[in-house]
């Protein structure tokens, strides 16, 4: 699967925003067939960082959002801002 058909949109609402801070992680709602392993190689392609961790959940509305920890030596706060989202 192409990044750009796995990766939607990012999300920054406030708890999104306390994530970023503090636990390094950016959060994006992605396709609904997306895997953990596609995500993963996904962010790692567009946004030239390496992933540690990949999360998944189902929201209410029936999107998929996959919430991604950044590896230590990558800053979630420079993803962001390289976004615009922050």
């Amino acid at each position: 699967m192409d990044p750009y058909d796995v990766i939607l949109y990012p999300v920054m609402t406030e708890a999104a925003s306390l994530l970023v801070e503090s636990e390094n992680k950016l959060v994006f709602i992605v396709n609904m067939k997306a895997t953990k392993h596609e995500i993963k190689r996904a962010v790692e392609e567009l946004y030239d960082v390496k992933v540690e961790k990949v999360n998944l959940l189902i929201t209410p509305k029936g999107q998929k959002k996959a919430f991604v920890k950044l590896h230590p030596d990558y800053k979630a706060v420079d993803v962001a801002i390289k976004l615009g989202i922050l």
